[in-house]
């Protein structure tokens, strides 16, 4: 009978493999006994616990977006006006974990996948969902009536960020934030 506890400990070592993986090889063509190796235990179990490479995946980016998500709504509430909502949206599309190769480099791997699973689409719809709801949310008493095509402008530079990042390994994060973080401003003044 298997250790009580066991099982997360197990599923977070894989879905850290795969982002490890995905990010060290730039590609999804890693295989599921690779990603079980560097988690330390058998494909088999990696199998049993999620069923297919593209499941881990899966898994993995939920990981990737609950850890965003979280950091988002923590910055939200620091926040006591709408334009330091907004730049704490900003701030943290490049902040830490949520900009290190391996996660901009899974990033890519999802927006491709999403052409072709229903189930990545669906995640990849949900958080653009999200991602436009929260700044609508900051910049509509900014802007009014011009805030979902600034949301939508915001979110198609911080998505150019993480596809110009995953081209050119060295863009600093501080820089892809700046960049951003311009744009805003004159958005907004």
């Amino acid at each position: 009978m298997p250790k009580v506890g066991v099982e997360p400990i197990r599923k977070a070592a894989l879905i850290n493999a795969t982002i490890d993986a995905v990010g060290r090889t730039g590609s999804l063509d890693v295989t599921v006994a690779q990603i079980a190796r560097e988690a330390g235990m058998s494909s088999a179990l990696a199998h049993h616990y999620f069923g297919s490479k593209d499941h881990i995946f899966l898994a993995a980016m939920r990981h990737i977006l609950s850890r965003f998500g979280e950091a988002v709504r923590t910055a939200l509430q620091d926040a006591a006006t709408p334009r330091e909502r907004v730049e704490a949206i900003v701030r943290e599309s490049f902040a830490g974990g949520n900009f290190d190769q391996r996660t901009v480099s899974a990033w890519l791997k999802f927006y491709a996948l999403a052409l072709t699973d229903p189930q990545a689409a669906r995640l990849l719809r949900v958080y653009h969902r999200r991602m436009q709801s929260n700044l609508i949310h900051a910049l509509r008493p900014l802007v009014g009536d011009r805030a979902r095509l600034l949301a939508d402008q915001l979110g198609v530079l911080i998505d150019g960020a993480y596809l110009r990042a995953v081209l050119d390994p060295q863009l600093d994060p501080d820089r892809a934030r700046h960049l951003v973080e311009r744009h805003v401003g004159a958005m907004l003044d």
